[in-house]
């Protein structure tokens, strides 16, 4: 067994692409609408299955926002370093909600960001392999 991807609800899918494109750095690598269904699934990762996993963001027409509830936690992404990352988000108009720092008791540095629709995405700093 292997992680496909994973599914997010989104108020607003030309705003939450952007945000995954543009401001994570993804890539769009495809899209699909289901009128009889009414909804429309955007995937974006960093590279397709079976290589990475992928983020579904799956917008149902006419619904503009979701309560997140408190059973998500977060997305978790690898970079090598968390204050630049953090950094270029914000140039990029992402919106930072922990500033790059060790997690607590412990060493590894961590950050997070927040999506348009509320999700929270941790980067973690790890350094790449050669």
């Amino acid at each position: 067994m292997r992680l496909l991807h994973t599914m997010l609800r989104v108020g607003n899918l030309q705003r939450s692409i952007d945000f995954y494109t543009q401001v994570l750095g993804m890539t769009l690598l495809r899209t699909s609408e289901n009128p009889a269904y009414k909804y429309t699934l955007a995937f974006v990762g960093y590279g397709s299955n079976p290589e990475h996993a992928e983020l579904e963001l799956t917008y149902n027409w006419g619904v503009d926002h979701y309560e997140l509830g408190t059973a998500y936690g977060h997305i978790a992404l690898a970079v090598p370093d968390a204050a630049a990352a953090c950094a270029k988000i914000k140039a990029a108009g992402g919106k930072v909600t922990r500033e790059a720092g060790p997690v607590q008791g412990g060493n590894t540095v961590i950050a997070f960001v927040t999506d348009p629709d509320g999700y929270k995405v941790e980067l973690i700093e790890q350094a790449q392999s050669a």
